[in-house]
C-alpha cells in the first residue's frame, strides 16, 4: 500500500541530491548569475501580478461607468452628479473633457453656462481628451518594459552563465590533463543551470507580457473610440450651428 508513496518521496530527494550536486558544482559566476536571475524573476511575477490586478480592475470600473454613462440623457448629467470612479480609464477620459466643456461653457461672471460653445473651444476639449487618452494608455502600459526586458535580457544572461561555465569546466579538464566524461560531466551540467534558470524566467514572462500587450491594445482601442463618442455627444448638443 505505501510503496507507491515510498517511490515518489524516493524520487524526491533523488532529484533534490541532484540539484543540490549541480549547486555546489556550479562556479562563483554561475550563482551570481543565478542570484541575477532569480531578481529578475521576482521583479517580473510581481509586475506580472500587479498588471493583472490593474486591467481586470480597470475592465471592470469601465463597464460600471459604461453602463451608468448609457443612462444619462446629457453629456454632463454625470458631471454635475459629481460622480466619481477613481481607477476606472473612461471616467478619467470623461472627466477631462467635462472639466474641459464646463470652464468652456460658463458665463464670464461664474454664474450658469451659455447655451453652446465655439468652435474654437470645442478644438480645446478635443485635445484634452486626446491627451488624457495617451496618459491614460501610457498609465496602463507603465512596467511592461520590465517584463520585456526578462524575456528578452533573461536567455542570454542565462547563456553567459552557460558559457562561462563550460570555459571554466574546459579550462581546468585543460590543467589536470584529464578529458574524462567523469571530469567533464558536473561541470557542463552545473553551466547549464544558468540556461535553465534564464528559460525558467523568459518563459513566463513572455506569455505574461503578450496577454498584457493585446489587453492593453483592446483598453486602448475603448478609450479612443468612448472619446471619439464624447466628443460627437459633446458637439451635437454644445456646438452652435454656423
Amino acid at each position: 500500500m505505501n510503496v507507491p508513496i515510498f517511490l515518489a518521496a524516493a524520487a524526491a530527494n533523488t532529484g533534490e541530491a541532484e540539484l543540490l550536486f549541480i549547486w555546489r558544482r556550479t562556479t562563483p559566476e554561475g550563482k551570481a548569475v543565478v542570484f541575477c536571475l532569480l531578481i529578475f524573476s521576482i521583479v517580473a511575477w510581481s509586475v506580472m501580478i500587479a498588471k493583472a490586478v490593474q486591467m481586470r480592475r480597470a475592465k471592470k470600473l469601465n463597464l460600471f461607468f459604461n453602463t451608468e454613462y448609457r443612462t444619462q440623457k446629457n453629456v454632463l448629467d454625470l458631471f454635475d452628479r459629481r460622480v466619481q470612479v477613481e481607477g476606472c480609464p473612461l471616467f478619467t477620459v470623461y472627466q477631462s473633457g467635462s472639466l474641459e466643456l464646463d470652464a468652456r461653457l460658463k458665463n464670464p461672471d461664474g454664474n450658469g453656462r451659455k447655451r453652446f460653445v465655439s468652435l474654437k473651444g470645442m478644438e480645446h476639449v478635443k485635445r484634452t481628451l486626446e491627451n488624457n487618452v495617451a496618459q491614460e494608455s501610457l498609465k496602463l502600459e507603465s512596467g511592461l518594459i520590465l517584463l520585456a526586458i526578462a524575456v528578452s535580457g533573461a536567455p542570454f544572461l542565462g547563456l553567459l552563465g552557460t558559457v562561462w561555465g563550460v570555459m571554466s569546466t574546459f579550462g581546468h579538464i585543460a590543467q589536470q590533463g584529464a578529458a574524462t566524461m567523469a571530469a567533464m560531466a558536473p561541470g557542463v551540467s552545473a553551466a547549464l543551470l544558468t540556461t535553465v534558470a534564464g528559460l525558467l524566467v523568459a518563459i513566463p514572462s513572455m506569455f505574461a507580457y503578450n496577454w498584457l500587450v493585446h489587453n492593453l491594445r483592446v483598453m486602448t482601442v475603448e478609450l479612443d473610440n468612448f472619446a471619439q463618442e464624447l466628443v460627437s455627444k459633446m458637439e451635437t448638443e454644445y456646438l452652435e450651428d454656423e
